[in-house]
């Protein structure tokens, strides 16, 4: 089966629509329609987006094999949209050498602590 076979079967599982498949990644909805007439695939730029909106992991999108034997929170990785604060966050945090990483880790982990300290006192 190809990438594009499992987008449409994923689509069905979905009960989406092709509209709102192409709402939701930003693909034109002439490219998805190319996908299923001619049977090509995806570029690669556009895969992460496809797997946040179908809820599958590139590995089965891919492959068609699914590590984590389901569509569960079971992933070591996260998709986040790049035009969102978390984005932004994860963009400057790469940018970052490894030591201010690891002082980053360490603020955050600081923060977390008072706050559960807070919560506790309440």
């Amino acid at each position: 089966m190809t990438i594009s076979e499992r987008i449409f079967e994923r689509l069905k599982q979905l009960n989406m629509t092709q509209k709102s498949f192409s709402e939701q990644t930003g693909i034109l909805p002439s490219t998805i329609s190319e996908w299923k007439k001619n049977k090509t695939n995806p570029s690669s730029d556009k895969i992460m987006s496809i797997c946040k909106v179908l809820d599958v992991t590139p590995e089965w999108l891919l492959s068609g094999i699914d590590g984590a034997a389901g569509r569960d929170n079971n992933r070591t990785y996260y998709v986040v949209d790049k035009r969102t604060g978390i984005g932004t966050l994860v963009e400057r945090y790469n940018e970052l050498e490894a030591d201010k990483r690891d002082r980053l880790i360490g603020y955050a982990d600081a923060l977390l602590s008072k706050e559960v300290s807070r919560s506790m006192i309440k």
